[in-house]
């Protein structure tokens, strides 16, 4: 594990992906919420104080939110297109100071998603210092991507994954696991991940 010093930097390529199902209930093709159990797993069974949970997949991670937005050790931080299942994600919606979500709109490019990510995203994860970064790792927002309207390229999650371990080296040793959220074009899905793959192995 990331915590006994065999790894620092881990990506799971799990199937079915988790973000949309809350404590109690499976929706969205996701039947139990993986990062948020890791989360939970890393609260109690290390004892950490900080755990920043990263969502960049297409839609918002609805369940990881419902099941975090009273805990304050864990934050929440999701970009994601609005309005898209499952409709939630507003600006308004901060848990307990905890939740940041910045939705955006059908068609949005590579330019206002980097922008989101570097004025408002990265910026929250810095200053929430976390000790371990858990990232859903969505790939669905690419512009081949079937199920929605972003326009994004692989490049721009590259550049978001080298981000997070830059801020991972900076205050969590290296800790950060990724989670394989959504993904839905096969060609946009291998592309996607081998450009988070080689920002992780960096």
């Amino acid at each position: 594990t990331v915590f006994d010093g065999s790894a620092t930097r881990v990506f799971c390529a799990v199937r079915p992906p988790g973000h949309h199902a809350t404590g109690d209930i499976a929706m969205g093709f996701c039947l139990f919420n993986n990062i948020a159990v890791a989360a939970a797993h890393a609260l109690d069974r290390y004892g950490l104080a900080r755990v920043s949970v990263v969502d960049f997949d297409v839609h918002h991670g609805n369940g990881t939110q419902a099941i975090f937005e009273t805990e304050p050790r864990v934050q929440y931080v999701s970009s994601h297109q609005l309005p898209l299942f499952p409709d939630t994600g507003t600006r308004r919606e901060r848990g307990v100071g905890n939740v940041v979500n910045v939705p955006l709109a059908p068609g949005t490019g590579s330019q206002r998603f980097c922008e989101a990510w570097r004025e408002r995203l990265l910026p929250e994860i810095e200053a929430f210092a976390p000790q371990l970064i858990l990232v859903s790792a969505g790939f669905d927002a690419h512009w081949r991507d079937p199920l929605a309207q972003l326009q994004l390229e692989a490049e721009d999650i590259g550049w978001l994954s080298g981000e997070l371990v830059a801020l991972a080296d900076r205050f969590c040793e290296g800790r950060l696991v990724s989670m394989l959220e959504g993904g839905y074009d096969l060609q946009a899905l291998r592309e996607c991940s081998v450009a988070h793959l080689r920002a992780l192995s960096a």
